[in-house]
C-alpha cells in the first residue's frame, strides 16, 4: 500500500483525537529516569524495526507511520531530558 486514502486518514485523525482527549494530568509520581529512558529508547527501536519490516513488504504508508512513531518517542525523550542529544535542534525539537 503506498497511498493514504481519505478513510485511512480519517481513522488516524480519530485515533489521535481520542488519545488527546483521554490524556489527564497525573498526580506527581516518582519515576526512575534511567528506566524511563531505557523504555523510550526500546520503544523507538521497536517502531524503527517495524518500519523496516513494513517497507520490505511494500507497505510504505505504514512504514512511514512507524518511523514517525519511532522519532516521536526519541523526540519526547529528548524534550523530557531523558536523552542527552547535545542541543541538536535539527533532529529533535529541543532548545
Amino acid at each position: 500500500m503506498d497511498c493514504i486514502t481519505p478513510e485511512r486518514l480519517k481513522k488516524y485523525f480519530s485515533y489521535t483525537k481520542r488519545a488527546i482527549e483521554k490524556v489527564k494530568f497525573d498526580s506527581e509520581k516518582k519515576i526512575s529516569w534511567k528506566s524511563a529512558a531505557e523504555d523510550f529508547l526500546d520503544t523507538a527501536k521497536r517502531y524503527y524495526s517495524d518500519a523496516e519490516h513494513f517497507a520490505k513488504k511494500g507497505d510504505v504508508v505504514t512504514a512511514f507511520a512507524a518511523l514517525n512513531y519511532a522519532h516521536g518517542w526519541l523526540d519526547a525523550g529528548a524534550r523530557l531530558g531523558l536523552f542527552d542529544v547535545g542541543h541538536d535542534s535539527e533532529l529533535f525539537s529541543v532548545d
